[in-house]
């Protein structure tokens, strides 16, 4: 998910998303443990995600 894509979610869209993307991590990160995946750099691309959806929750809080 890109920047500018997140820009133009809602905040409950984004808290939506964020749940997402943090279940869909923890259960990669589980499946890499039992077993390497396939391609790992989709636990990078996946915590990025959930930092940039964090990052812009936070942002629109403290606004």
């Amino acid at each position: 998910m890109k920047q500018s894509e997140v820009k133009e979610l809602s905040v409950a869209e984004l808290q939506e998303e964020l749940g997402k993307s943090r279940k869909a991590y923890s259960d990669l990160k589980m499946a890499h443990a039992i077993s390497p995946l396939e391609n790992p750099i989709q636990l990078r691309t996946v915590r990025r995600d959930v930092a940039r959806l964090a990052t812009e929750l936070t942002k629109r809080e403290q606004q």
